[in-house]
């Protein structure tokens, strides 16, 4: 009996988390001003989303990427002018949760154990 209510709970907790993805519309982050902070809230970045660029500025430097979006929760980011290996390895963001202007992310480089969490933030509606 308890076996059968946990599972029964378990089904109802995934359509549940499933359907709240579906609801969600990660894709009005393609584009528009946004900021972004790291989990510990110290450093942060100012971005301008289009099409598949993003322009974004980095205590004071400015960098070029361009964006592939994998699925609605999902993108990578490759910088333009790569200068270092580094620079050419694509940076993998994984959208984890949305609310209306705003989405937490855990964020890494393709292929490595390095993770970033953090927050972006729609600076204006304008898109």
């Amino acid at each position: 009996m308890l076996k059968k209510i946990t599972t029964v709970l378990f089904i109802v907790a995934v359509l549940i988390a499933c359907e709240a993805k579906k609801n969600t519309n990660s894709y009005s982050f393609k584009s528009g001003y946004f900021k972004s902070y790291l989990e510990n809230k110290r450093d942060s970045s100012s971005f301008y989303r289009v099409h598949d660029l993003q322009i974004e500025t980095y205590k004071n430097k400015t960098d070029t990427f361009k964006i592939t979006w994998k699925n609605k929760f999902e993108f990578s980011l490759l910088k333009v002018n790569p200068k270092s290996k580094l620079d050419s390895t694509n940076f993998v963001v994984k959208i984890k949760k949305i609310k209306k202007n705003t989405y937490d992310f855990e964020a890494g480089y393709e292929n490595s154990n390095f993770k970033q969490k953090g927050s972006t933030y729609r600076v204006n509606n304008k898109q």
